[in-house]
């Protein structure tokens, strides 16, 4: 595996397509070009260091059928929970007795999901409160899933906590909170603001390992987990219970274009191994999903993350290292020295069980090459973001190991200095330009046919896909095998609908240039609430 160290961080974007469709409108070409297929060789991720047996590099069939009902394109959450629907049915009764291919580039779950920072929250105070409470409802079903089904992924509930290193940021937030808590009660009951002179119920900064912090917020349902193993059992469970025809995995096989069939019914997928009909398609392609629809290059943007397996400080070899309760995320207004002077921190942290401990943190996106906007190569790690993220994590968290915490309160924060990392790698986003993903059947303005056409997308989640992936493929299934399209299962938002209208009022805002515009933090930033940045997308 070659993996290229950059020392630089004002090298020119590398991912200009120097072929882009002739059909591509040139606004959109001029600040986003489609993207590339995903690495060859890219960064060797954490959570992609014990493969599935079962997985690797796993073909249901020595050759490519030469037809499907359903082609699902990407094997993340979204394509796995999608292949789980349509098999199982959207009850968990009986699916239909379609036949299902499944392409990935890569390994099984290789892209977004596999390398991504192992959390899972809702954002409840920084959401529209229907996209709030559906994140919780997502976040519910997968611990009921992890639970019921015995799935072996290192599920732990536990709180996660919002550390504001900016007065000004904090305030806000803490007034979105309380506004929150004035108009939906029963979602600000899942919130705890904690100031520096402490909560209502006790809770203070340095409880909380964050004695620096200008303030917090507690939200109560939060994860991490092993993302990987999550979708790893998912689809060893339909490779066992549908084999081939029923349900055909075919790892390390690109999809190349999408073209509509001769008969005007269904789409021919194209592959560097042959060509398949099928009745449906399903883009569940992430970063990527401009590389076989150029018109969403705008709309969907790849923005790449970094993140880093950083080893906890000990006192000595034989002492166990600090064992953190809490997620973390650590925000602040923008600093001094960062690629741009207007991008906000925003990191994240979750620990890996004990004796090990590993801490995954990841972020620092504003020392990234071009923020990372734009880039769908994840076969680099850029030396300049891994020295911060080494660096970075304490302060402002406070690392002493539990042995010498005092009844009086923390010691001096422990672990100063660079951290040693036992693994970095980079991972492809995709950044939707109004914040929300894209669900549903592609217009034909974006190269699709419409709500009957049979081509489908779901993606675009800003680097939150987590909270957010497992039911909106649930959504996106229930209308391909027939549900309305303009209505809604369950609690499903609206905003994620993917509508000729949305797309031409996302149109009307900025192109991404930051990615920041597209993320809660655009509205902290201003100092406005951040739900109502969310309504009016």
């Amino acid at each position: 595996m070659t993996i290229r160290r950059l020392q630089t961080t004002n090298r020119p974007p590398s991912n200009i397509d120097p072929d882009p469709d002739p059909d591509t409108d040139a606004n959109t070409l001029l600040h986003h070009p489609p993207a590339g297929l995903p690495s060859k060789n890219p960064t060797a991720s954490y959570w992609l260091r014990d493969l599935s047996p079962a997985l690797r590099g796993h073909r249901s069939s020595p050759h490519l059928p030469r037809e499907a009902d359903v082609v699902i394109v990407g094997s993340g959450v979204s394509g796995a929970f999608a292949g789980l629907f349509l098999l199982e049915g959207l009850g968990g009764g009986s699916g239909g007795d379609g036949w299902v291919v499944m392409f990935e580039a890569r390994e099984a779950c290789s892209g977004a999901t596999g390398r991504n920072g192992g959390h899972c929250q809702p954002l409840v105070y920084g959401s529209a409160p229907e996209v709030a409470a559906f994140e919780l409802e997502v976040f519910e079903f997968l611990e009921r899933f992890v639970k019921e089904e015995g799935v072996d992924c290192d599920w732990v509930s536990l709180t996660g906590v919002h550390a504001f290193l900016s007065k000004d940021m904090f305030e806000v937030a803490a007034a979105e909170a309380e506004q929150l808590r004035q108009s939906h009660p029963e979602l600000a009951a899942q919130l705890e603001v904690v100031r520096p002179v402490s909560s209502e119920n006790g809770t203070t900064l340095a409880s909380l390992r964050i004695p620096s912090a200008q303030g917090a917020i507690v939200q109560r349902k939060a994860a991490s987990l092993w993302p990987y193993k999550l979708v790893a059992a998912v689809l060893e469970r339909l490779i066992s219970k549908f084999p081939a025809p029923r349900f055909n995995l075919q790892t390390n096989t690109p999809v190349t274009s999408l073209a509509r069939d001769d008969s005007g019914v269904g789409w021919v997928v194209s592959t560097p191994r042959g060509a398949i009909a099928a009745r449906q398609v399903l883009l569940a392609t992430n970063g990527y999903t401009s590389h076989l629809l150029p018109a969403f290059a705008d709309l969907i943007v790849p923005v790449r993350g970094q993140v880093g397996a950083l080893l906890p400080p000990r006192s000595d070899q034989s002492a166990a290292p600090a064992k953190l309760t809490h997620s973390y995320v650590f925000a602040a207004d923008p600093e001094p020295g960062s690629t741009s002077p207007s991008s906000p921190r925003d990191d994240y942290l979750v620990q890996r069980p004990l004796p090990t401990g590993e801490l995954i943190y990841g972020g620092g996106r504003r020392f990234a090459r071009d923020l990372g906007v734009g880039e769908w190569r994840d076969d680099e790690v850029e030396e300049d973001l891994a020295a911060y993220l080494r660096s970075s994590l304490s302060p402002p968290l406070d690392l002493t190991q539990d042995e010498l915490q005092t009844k009086e309160g923390p010691q001096p924060p422990g672990g100063r200095g660079a951290l040693k990392a036992s693994f970095e790698w980079t991972g492809v986003m995709d950044y939707s330009r109004d914040h929300h993903p894209w669900v549903g059947p592609v217009p034909e303005t974006l190269g699709g046919g419409g709500p009957q056409g049979g081509l489908f997308v779901c993606a675009g989640y800003t680097g939150h896909g987590m909270p957010a992936a497992a039911l909106s493929a649930r959504e996106v299934v229930r209308q391909m095998v027939g549900g309305d399209v303009k209505a809604r299962a369950g609690r499903f938002p609206a905003a994620f609908a993917l509508t000729e209208e949305r797309v031409a009022r996302a149109r009307e805002l900025p192109p991404l240039t930051q990615g920041w515009e597209a993320t809660n933090f655009a509205a902290l930033m201003a100092g406005k609430g951040a739900s109502g940045a969310g309504k009016a997308a």
